[in-house]
């Protein structure tokens, strides 16, 4: 039995399959020390499906082709946003969640008596951080927290599967929120991109930069830092770039394999990945290529580098 606002509730009442009875507000239930349920809700520039565990929702981003708009894992997946990539003129654009998208599933949340945290794409790449934070402002509860990945693709995957092992771990929204948040710094991506043709179309390299790059095989390596899509250097040939990715793994310190780890590729085929992890033996610490968390990068990412791209996310050790 629960007592609530001075009357005497059988527990069954109150909290049935998971779905707390909206008569009973979930801070009172906080009050009596009732443990809430908690939900990780993201967005679809994490490349994640809310079929990866029960705990999860992914909102999506839009992509539109044209005058053709989409929603991003919903009715276009990544398989067919790159056959799109390649058979359309025209560059796609990716579009963030808007705020009513985060007030619906804030919502759900409260109306099913459990706490959330939020954790969304970087808001130096997208607005849909602050979308989110302007739909909890206009519904302030402190049951509903927001983490910004300052990251994107797998790099908000990493930090999102970390968020929902503490959920099973029996975490509380607070303190999964103050984990993710500590351990946001340590996460570190790395790309190896295999053409430039993207990169010039988006207007983010010249037609003659790109021509010549293109001339001389050059594989761009790429990086997440503070929040930005960064170059780090560029090596002649796939091989150089495979090795050159490599070394930007190691001079970060390593793989903390204790933490999650994923690796991805962009396009329809995942052969330059395998080749890559194939190369990269040492690296793995003894995982094959079986026992690696692979993944697809979606539209996010994919619109601005193409097919052939691959990408690894880690965490590093802790000092």
């Amino acid at each position: 039995m629960l007592s609530i606002n001075n009357c005497i509730v059988p527990f069954e009442r109150v909290y049935r399959a998971g779905t707390l009875l909206p008569k009973f507000p979930a801070r009172d239930l906080r009050k009596k020390g009732f443990v809430m349920s908690v939900r990780i809700i993201t967005d679809s520039a994490s490349d994640m499906s809310p079929a990866e565990h029960p705990a999860l929702a992914v909102l999506p981003l839009s992509v539109t082709f044209g005058t053709d708009v989409y929603m991003d894992g919903v009715d276009i997946d990544h398989q067919r946003f790159y056959e799109m990539l390649v058979e359309r003129d025209e560059l796609p654009k990716t579009g963030q969640v808007n705020p009513y998208a985060f007030s619906q599933a804030i919502a759900e949340v409260r109306e099913a008596g459990d706490e959330a945290v939020i954790i969304t794409v970087g808001a130096k790449l997208s607005g849909t951080n602050q979308s989110t934070r302007t739909a909890l402002a206009e519904a302030p509860g402190g049951d509903v927290f927001v983490v910004d990945s300052n990251n994107v693709t797998l790099g908000e995957r990493v930090l999102v599967e970390y968020a929902l092992r503490l959920v099973d771990e029996g975490r509380s929204a607070v303190q999964i929120t103050a984990a993710v948040e500590a351990v946001r710094d340590r996460v570190v991506v790395i790309g190896l991109l295999e053409t430039l043709e993207y990169l010039v179309r988006g207007g983010r390299l010249s037609a003659a930069a790109g021509a010549v790059g293109t001339l001389l095989n050059v594989k761009p390596v790429v990086a997440v830092e503070d929040g930005l899509i960064v170059q780090l250097g560029k090596a002649r040939g796939s091989k150089n770039g495979r090795n050159l990715l490599n070394q930007k793994v190691e001079k970060a310190g390593g793989i903390d394999f204790s933490m999650p780890l994923a690796l991805g590729y962009t396009g329809l085929s995942d052969a330059v990945l395998k080749k890559y992890i194939e190369d990269s033996a040492a690296l793995w610490a003894g995982h094959t290529e079986g026992e690696l968390p692979v993944h697809t990068i979606g539209a996010t990412i994919g619109t601005h580098v193409g097919p052939g791209a691959v990408a690894v996310a880690f965490f590093q050790p802790a000092n």
